[in-house]
């Protein structure tokens, strides 16, 4: 959808699908090998080197030599893809709160240094006002 005005339609267009973001989650924990993606995602190989392939060239993902000096490949988040880390903490905090029972234990995103929970991701405004539901719109250009 390449034609689209709408960022979130481009977006979802590249990323979303359930296996590129889980990729993207498995490399933000720091995995960086084939080997790692497919025993963590329990993926076919077939399907997730077509996804590494595609992350690759849309360049969420670059791939380096081993960093153990071995023959091996590293598939490592670029700027663009570590840029996905606020819808990553996005999607954990919304599944969290609405997709587990209370007493049910989840993974947590917490601050390495602290290891205490994030603050719930907020929208602002320019001033930094915190904006609710209501207060916030989107503008569509105009077609020429």
């Amino acid at each position: 959808m390449e034609d689209s005005v709408c960022p979130a339609t481009r977006s979802l267009d590249l990323i979303g699908d359930w296996w590129t973001l889980l990729i993207v989650r498995d490399a933000m924990i720091g995995l960086t090998r084939f080997s790692e993606f497919q025993r963590s995602l329990g993926a076919a190989k077939n399907i997730l080197s077509t996804r590494l392939k595609s992350m690759v060239a849309e360049g969420i993902l670059r791939i380096e030599p081993a960093a153990d000096g071995s023959a091996y490949q590293d598939y490592v988040l670029t700027e663009k893809g570590k840029a996905l880390r606020p819808i990553m903490v996005a999607l954990s905090q919304w599944g969290s709160k609405y997709l587990f029972e209370d007493d049910e234990p989840f993974t947590e995103m917490v601050d390495k240094e602290t290891r205490q929970p994030l603050q719930t991701i907020e929208l602002r405004s320019q001033d930094g006002r915190v904006l609710n539901y209501d207060q916030i719109t989107a503008i569509q250009p105009e077609r020429k």
